[in-house]
């Protein structure tokens, strides 16, 4: 009964809230009326503030009718504020400006788990190969090992003009990531497998040079693109599990309006995701291989990294309280123009 009695006050207290939201709704969808700009005001804060009380609702009490109503009321509201197309440029802004990070921000959880599926087999494998004489021997022969990291492992990274080879590394990252993101529609076992898979190769190439007694020249090659390139696979991984449990766990929705609802949110984060993959490329291509000194590429590896999570933590949690869900659909841009006081 407590839960009752404190779904009831919850309801109480903002319920007109909701209704004046509603009415602003109806006032505008009406023929020939035109909401000035104090009531456009009006109707953006009191659409944010409902984004976040349908969030609340369906986290914390899960009543259907409750979740429903809220639906409905923000629904209409955002068809009223977006119901306009942007501008191009309005359009990107808005974009990375708020629909990215909040998408990013929304799928954290998944993607603590899509992170744990690639770094625990890497950090396993890694351990295992280091200090075991048999893991290593099955691994590889002793000359193999040898030419591997001597040669073979810095050399790729020169096997081609910067450009060339920076537009490939992308390429095949984008696919790897694609198919993370993919094949989440049947949850866990087929994502974690790829990311798992992914994070075991690490963990050998690693496990062989710290061996070998050569764990500054890997870390050394690996970090300054792999910092942000494993940040973006990990990050798809994330959002194609958040989408595969839309089925699992739809909630108070359909299991294909909830499907459609996260693939939506999780397309954001795919198309975000190509600038990442793209400056990551270009580190790879550019910094990897060159004459600067280790600190140096490195010290640009973490710059990447640092920058990416910082503008994810510093847009995306703010832009969710502000009533964005990181929808693809949702990326528009509302433009409030002044009331005409010439009158």
């Amino acid at each position: 009964m407590a839960l009752v009695r404190t779904l009831d006050s919850y309801v109480l207290e903002n319920s007109a809230e909701w209704a004046r939201l509603e009415e602003l709704v109806e006032q505008a969808n009406k023929k020939r009326y035109k909401l000035q700009g104090p009531e456009l005001d009006e109707l953006l804060n009191r659409y944010q503030r409902a984004s976040a009380h349908l969030s609340h609702v369906r986290s914390t009490y899960a009543d259907p009718q409750v979740t429903a109503r809220l639906t409905r009321v923000v629904a209409g509201a955002r068809a009223v504020i977006y119901g306009t197309q942007p501008r191009a440029g309005g359009a990107i802004r808005t974009f990375f400006g708020s629909t990215f990070p909040a998408a990013v921000w929304s799928a954290r959880r998944f993607i603590v788990v899509s992170a744990l599926a690639f770094f625990l087999p890497a950090i396993a494998t890694g351990v295992w190969i280091a200090n075991s004489d048999a893991a290593l021997n099955a691994a590889a022969p002793p000359a193999l090992r040898e030419s591997y990291i001597q040669n073979d492992f810095e050399a790729y990274y020169s096997s081609a003009p910067a450009a060339e080879f920076a537009t490939e590394v992308l390429v095949n990252n984008i696919y790897v990531s694609f198919l993370a993101f993919v094949i989440g529609i049947a949850w866990a076992v087929p994502t974690i497998a790829i990311l798992a898979f992914n994070g075991a190769n690490i963990g050998v190439a690693a496990g062989l040079f710290h061996a070998a007694g050569e764990a500054p020249k890997f870390w050394g090659l690996i970090l300054p693109h792999g910092l942000l390139e494993i940040t973006a696979i990990v990050v798809a991984g994330g959002a194609g599990m958040q989408m595969g449990w839309a089925l699992i766990n739809p909630g108070d929705r359909a299991r294909s309006e909830a499907l459609v609802n996260e693939a939506q949110r999780a397309a954001s984060i795919v198309i975000g995701l190509i600038l990442v993959f793209i400056c990551a490329g270009l580190i790879e291509g550019f910094v990897t291989p060159s004459p600067l000194d280790t600190w140096a590429r490195v010290s640009i590896g973490v710059a990447a990294f640092c920058a990416f999570w910082s503008y994810v933590l510093a847009l995306g949690p703010s832009a969710v309280a502000l009533g964005h869900t990181g929808s693809i659909t949702q990326n528009a841009v509302v433009r409030i123009e002044p009331a005409d006081t010439s009158r």
